[in-house]
C-alpha cells in the first residue's frame, strides 16, 4: 500500500499527494483517537496556530495525525449514542468536514500500544494527545450484579450500535426489565428496550442483526429507578421528548414525585437547563395521566402493549436471583433536598424483573505507558490541566504528553465541554511548544511518509479518510435499497474489504 497522503490527493480534496514545504517544515501532532475529542482538538490546533503561530515564534503551519483503533471514525458519535437521535447525523457531518482537511490525515484500524508504541510517535511528532473516550461501564457494585441477566448500558450499546467488537446477539426474552440510572445513557437504553423494531428501522441505520434482535425483544414491562428527585435528574430535555413518543407505549409516573417543596423548586429555577428539564418532566407527568385515563394508550392514543414505569427517589440496593438468574429488584425510597443531597429512608420494595440494565457511568480507558486516575477515572494529568503526569497523585508533567476530552477529565459532560476542553488543551500545547527549541520542533525523524513506511514494515493497513469515505458511500448505497438514508457496517474485515477496494492496495 502506498503513502496514505494518497488519500487527500486529486480533485476530492483539491491538493496533491507530494509532500509540501509545510508538511516537511511544521509541526508535527499525532492525536490518539478519532471521536469528537480527537477531532474537535485537531481542529482547534490548526486554527489556533494560524492565530497565534507566528507570534509564538511556532508559525502557522501542522500536519495532524490521527490514530484510531477501529475501522472507522467518530468513536462515541458513531457507536455510544442511540441510533435514533436525529442529533447524530449533524455531529458526524461536522467531524467529517474536519477530517476533510489536508493538514489532517486519518489512520483508522491502527491500535496504539500495538502497531504503534510511544516511542514510535515522539520520534517522529513533537506532541501526542490522547483522546481515547470511554468504552466500557463502571462497576455495578450491588448484590446480585454477577447474576444472569444483568448487564451494563456500554455493552448493550454497543450492540444496538453495530460495534465492531461488539456481540452479533442480544438475549431480549425478559418480558420485565429494570434499567438503573438518571441520565441519558439510562434513557437510551430505556427507550431501545421499548421500541418497535420497524419504527427504529425506518428511522435509523441500524444494522439487520439489531433490527431481528429488537423485533423478537418480549420485554412488556420496564422500570427505570433514578435515586435523586425529578429536580435533581441528569436528563437533556431532547431525551424527555424522544421518551414521550413512543408508539405503543404507556409512561407511567408515581404522582408523589412530583410533590416539589418551594426550596427545590427555587434552587431548579436557577439552572435555565434544569428549569427546562423539570418543565418537560411536568409535561411528561400530565401525559402519563391523559394515558391512564384514556384507557391506558399510547401518546397517540393508540392500545399501548408496553408499560414503562418512572420511578425517582428510588435507590436500587441488590438485585435478587434464583438458580443463578435475575429475578426482581430490591429499591430503597430515598428523598432529596433542595441542594441535592439524597437521604435514605429505610423502606423497601422489590419489583419482579428477569433483566436489569445498569447505566450509572462510563470507565474511561487505560492507555499502555500512561498512569490512570483510578479516582477520578481518567488519565493521569495536572490538575485537569490535560499535561499528563507521571502518578496520578501529584505527578511530575511528561514533556510533550497531553489528554483531552474524557481521556482527560472522566466521563463527564458533553460535546459543549469537549470543546471547551480541546480549546484548553492546545493553548497548553501551543504554549510548552513555544518554549522549546527550534520552533517547537524536536520530533527527531521530521519525514511526513516515516509513519507511512513504519506501519507497512509491520504489515499494518490503516484505513485513511478516503477509505472512509468508501465505507460511508456503501452504507448510504445499502441503506438507499431500503428507503433508509444508512445501514451500518458492522463486520471489521467488510470495512477493510470496502476501504481497500482500489488498485494497488
Amino acid at each position: 500500500m502506498g503513502s496514505l497522503l494518497s488519500g487527500k490527493s486529486g480533485t476530492i480534496f483539491g491538493v496533491t499527494a507530494t509532500n509540501t514545504e509545510s508538511e516537511n517544515n511544521g509541526l508535527r501532532i499525532a492525536v490518539i483517537g478519532a471521536g469528537p475529542a480527537g477531532v474537535y482538538s485537531s481542529d482547534i490546533f490548526l486554527r489556533q496556530l494560524k492565530k497565534l503561530g507566528d507570534e509564538l515564534g511556532l508559525g502557522t503551519e501542522a500536519r495532524i495525525d490521527l490514530f484510531e483503533r477501529l475501522p472507522v471514525p467518530f468513536g462515541l458519535v458513531r457507536y455510544g449514542v442511540a441510533p435514533d437521535h436525529p442529533s447524530i447525523k449533524f455531529i458526524a457531518s461536522a467531524l467529517e468536514k474536519t477530517l476533510d482537511n489536508p493538514h489532517i490525515h486519518l489512520y483508522c484500524d491502527v491500535e496504539f500500544g500495538k502497531d504503534v508504541t510511544l516511542e514510535d510517535l515522539l520520534e517522529r511528532y513533537d506532541a501526542v494527545l490522547f483522546a481515547t473516550g470511554a468504552v466500557k461501564d463502571k462497576p455495578l457494585r450491588l448484590p446480585g450484579a454477577d447474576l444472569d441477566g444483568v448487564y451494563g448500558a456500554a455493552e448493550f450499546v454497543g450492540w444496538y450500535d453495530g460495534h465492531p467488537a461488539g456481540k452479533r446477539e442480544w438475549p431480549l426474552d425478559a418480558e420485565r426489565v429494570a434499567v438503573i440510572g438518571g441520565g441519558n445513557v439510562a434513557m437510551d437504553v430505556a427507550r431501545e428496550l421499548m421500541r418497535n423494531a420497524d419504527d427504529l428501522k425506518a428511522k435509523t441505520d441500524i444494522p439487520d442483526n439489531v433490527y431481528e434482535g429488537i423485533k423478537a425483544n418480549k420485554a412488556k414491562e420496564l422500570h427505570l429507578f433514578i435515586r435523586r428527585g425529578v429536580a435533581q435528574a441528569k436528563f437533556s430535555v431532547q431525551e424527555l421528548r424522544e421518551m414521550e413518543k413512543l408508539p405503543g407505549v404507556q409512561l407511567i409516573i408515581n404522582e408523589d414525585d412530583f410533590e416539589l417543596d418551594d426550596d427545590t423548586i427555587e434552587m431548579a429555577q436557577q439552572d435555565k437547563l434544569t428549569r427546562q428539564m423539570v418543565e418537560e418532566l411536568y409535561a411528561i407527568r400530565e401525559m402519563a395521566e391523559d394515558m391512564e385515563d384514556d384507557g391506558d394508550v399510547d401518546f397517540e392514543g393508540n392500545p399501548a402493549d408496553r408499560k414503562y414505569y418512572i420511578h425517582f427517589n428510588s435507590a436500587p440496593t441488590e438485585i435478587l436471583g434464583e438458580d443463578g438468574h435475575v429475578k426482581a429488584i430490591r429499591v430503597e425510597h430515598t428523598e432529596t433536598s433542595a441542594d441535592g443531597v439524597m437521604k435514605r429512608l429505610g423502606s423497601f420494595t422489590d419489583y419482579p424483573v428477569e433483566a436489569v440494565y445498569h447505566a450509572i457511568g462510563y470507565k474511561p480507558e487505560s492507555v499502555t505507558g500512561i498512569a490512570y486516575d483510578e479516582h477520578g477515572a481518567h488519565l493521569a494529568n495536572a490538575n485537569g490541566d490535560g499535561r499528563i503526569t507521571v502518578e496520578a497523585d501529584n505527578g511530575e508533567v511528561r514533556d510533550r504528553l497531553y489528554a483531552t476530552g474524557w481521556a482527560k477529565r472522566g466521563p463527564v459532560g458533553l460535546i459543549g465541554s469537549t470543546k471547551s476542553d480541546a480549546l484548553l488543551i492546545v493553548t497548553n500545547m501551543l504554549e510548552d511548544l513555544a518554549k522549546d527549541a527550534e520552533g517547537g520542533r524536536v520530533a527527531a525523524d521530521r519525514d511526513p511518509e516515516s509513519i507511512d513506511r513504519l506501519l507497512a514494515e509491520r504489515g499494518v493497513h490503516p484505513i485513511d479518510f478516503a477509505g472512509w469515505k468508501r465505507i460511508d458511500a456503501y452504507e448510504r448505497a445499502e441503506g438507499a435499497k431500503e428507503g433508509r438514508e444508512h445501514k451500518k457496517v458492522i463486520d471489521p474485515e467488510q470495512f477493510r474489504a470496502l476501504a481497500h477496494e482500489v488498485a494497488g492496495e
